[in-house]
């Protein structure tokens, strides 16, 4: 019994404007990335790309506003978990902090260059 080959989808073309707002808004998410080298890179990063593509495209904007409401919501939970210290619990807290920080950008930035929404967990918006 012979199977027929899979199908594949033709391959997606995109127009020149739809690739430029994809790729910034992948950079909005990996520049939250920015935290790790140097300290609020994870802020300045998407404050940077919101405030240079916010008159040209408004769809980067929103993507920059949401990974800054969410290093602004992983900076306050770090530093709960920085008080928490005393009691132990905080270092683990921690560690898992700035690894759900690190997956969670990783898969913005994916969803970003997909076209696709995405919503980072536990956010609380402190910009609209």
């Amino acid at each position: 019994m012979d199977t027929p080959p899979p199908v594949v989808p033709p391959p997606v073309t995109l127009t020149p404007a739809e690739a430029q707002i994809r790729t910034w808004s992948m950079l909005a998410h990996l520049s939250a990335l920015g935290g790790f080298l140097i300290p609020f890179g994870n802020i300045l990063g998407p404050i940077i790309v919101w405030q240079v593509k916010k008159h040209e495209m408004p769809a980067v904007v929103e993507h920059a506003k949401a990974v800054l409401n969410f290093q602004l919501s992983c900076l306050l939970y770090l530093i709960v978990s920085a008080l928490l210290i005393l009691v132990v619990i905080g270092i683990p807290l921690m560690v898992i902090i700035g690894l759900g920080n690190l997956i969670c950008v990783i898969i913005g930035a994916l969803k970003a260059n997909d076209a696709k929404p995405w919503s980072y967990p536990l956010t609380i918006r402190f910009i609209s």
